[in-house]
């Protein structure tokens, strides 16, 4: 993740600025809509395109006891970097036979085990380490992807965890899945994989396991399932200001800010003539003579090649529309007549309250989801890190990177 110590100012050929004002802020709320249960930042990803360890950081100041990621790599940096302290659990989930489980251990991670095999490795990985593991049991209760089935496979795992718990060798601190729909509201597999969930957890609880959490809710279901939430929730994109599910309502509507804005510099205006095609294929012509706007971002900044034609940028206070395909550095605008300076703001997406487009926006102009478009912006994007919100509460300011 390429950042940079210059101030939003700085006349970059483009910038990704990452409010962490809002990241609290979002955090404080996503926290108010589940008051009973512990917070867990998911940071995966390179927080979702914003950064991970200044996001973490600003996430624990605000009040996350947990933070979350995918591989155990990305938790290693976390750990590594100093900016998380010791009594915050990292949960990492996504394993690969071979994968770094003494590393893990010996840096105090929690990990997710699915099966048996990574049972396996990770109880050989604590008797080398000479330390029990932090093992946290996934169930499969509906989505299918990660975690252990129902039944027979279910009643293994947990016998031969308990087991090694017994030996000293892994401490079951954790018994979690993950909803597969609790961004459609009322969708019959919401109940069913509530129901499967408990009798799971049931049965564990009743071999003898006492997890320290017990978890199925993401962003969607913070905020719209109160019955999930038991005893932590894990938030991803709502943590970044983004709505799970247009839907479910804006980001406003549950109090949420969007954190990152991505905005370039001008590289070129000029002027053109009727009928002057653009960018390749022609698939854009100019109606008359207008002005063109050359915006130095392309999908190799990750900005999606299929928006070409419909993705909107804010420039000089009104709305253009890509002219034409997105190449890989770059696309061009049509400004209508208008003839800002090389160099001016081209705004593609931020909060929306200074009228510029979302994330929002752009998912739908690419047919995607907005999750995607954050998270695709590419490290020839630095990310400039404000932070507008004087330290409130304890919360403690990060001051611009």
């Amino acid at each position: 993740m390429s950042t940079t110590a210059h101030l939003p100012t700085a006349p970059l050929r483009a910038r990704a600025e990452i409010d962490l004002a809002a990241l609290r802020a979002n955090v404080r709320a996503l926290r108010a809509h589940a008051p009973g249960a512990a917070l867990m930042a998911v940071v995966k990803s390179e927080a979702y395109g914003h950064g991970a360890v200044p996001c973490a950081r600003a996430a624990v100041a605000a009040g996350a006891t947990w933070l979350g990621t995918a591989t155990p790599e990305e938790a290693l940096v976390l750990r590594a970097s100093g900016a998380v302290p010791a009594d915050v659990r990292i949960l990492c989930w996504l394993w690969t036979p071979g994968g770094p489980w003494r590393e893990a251990i010996e840096a105090d991670v929690d990990v997710s085990v699915s099966g048996m095999w990574a049972l396996r490795e990770v109880t050989e990985a604590a008797r080398i380490a000479g330390r029990p593991a932090r093992v946290q049991l996934k169930a499969d209760t509906g989505l299918g992807r990660g975690g252990c089935q129902p039944g027979g496979d279910w009643a293994e795992l947990v016998g031969a965890a308990l087991a090694a718990e017994r030996d000293g060798l892994l401490r079951i601190t954790g018994l979690w899945s993950h909803f597969a729909c609790a961004d459609e509201p009322g969708h019959p597999s919401i109940t069913a994989q509530l129901d499967l969930f408990r009798r799971m957890l049931a049965y564990a609880e009743g071999e003898g396991v006492r997890p320290e959490v017990r978890h199925i809710a993401n962003s969607p279901a913070t905020l719209t399932l109160p019955e999930s939430h038991f005893d932590l929730v894990r938030t991803g994109i709502a943590l970044y200001g983004i709505s799970p599910s247009p839907e479910l309502g804006t980001p406003a509507d549950f109090g949420l800010r969007p954190v990152m804005t991505l905005s370039a510099s001008l590289a070129l205006v000029k002027q053109v003539p009727g009928g002057h095609g653009v960018s390749y294929g022609h698939r854009y012509t100019t109606a008359g003579e207008t002005t063109l706007g050359l915006v130095p971002l392309g999908y190799a900044d990750g900005i999606p090649r299929h928006a070409s034609g419909t993705g909107p940028v804010l420039v000089g206070g009104k709305w253009r529309t890509v002219a034409g395909r997105i190449a890989m550095d770059q696309f061009v605008v049509d400004l209508g007549g208008d003839e800002p300076e090389p160099g001016a703001r081209a705004v593609l997406f931020g909060p929306g309250d200074r009228g510029e487009p979302t994330a929002e926006d752009w998912a739908q102009a690419a047919g995607t989801i907005a999750y995607e478009i954050v998270t695709r912006i590419g490290t020839r994007v630095p990310r400039v890190y404000t932070d507008s919100e004087a330290p409130q509460n304890g919360d403690g300011g990060e001051p611009p990177r």
